[in-house]
């Protein structure tokens, strides 16, 4: 699971920015394609990386019981090592939202 946050912040000002000069322009149909194929881009890699920070907290999750279960073959280390990493990439997560909805409101406070 890799989140890069600020990889995906500077993408969304880059769309802000073409936006921005776009603004005056009709849209050409060509345009409209374009637009919708990295929206869906975005809500596939937005959806993937989400999926994955449920995969880690899953997996945590398993190890966790299995040592509580008495398991032989985990230890507390592998333990406390899967729960770290699920929580930044959870954290990770959370960032990466505020950023996004930061931007949202960004772009719906731009003038028309």
């Amino acid at each position: 699971m890799d989140i890069k946050g600020n990889s995906l912040y500077q993408e969304m000002q880059a769309m802000i920015g073409q936006t921005r000069l776009q603004s005056t322009e009709m849209p050409q149909p060509q345009q409209v394609q374009e637009a919708a194929g990295s929206a869906s881009e975005f809500s596939t890699m937005l959806k993937g990386a989400l999926e994955g920070v449920n995969d880690m907290q899953m997996q945590s999750k398993d190890l966790q019981r299995a040592f509580e279960m008495g398991d032989k073959s985990v230890s507390l280390a592998d333990v406390m090592v899967s729960k770290e990493k699920a929580g930044i990439a959870f954290e990770a997560t959370v960032q990466v939202r505020n950023k996004v909805l930061e931007a949202y409101k960004q772009v719906m406070n731009m003038p028309v």
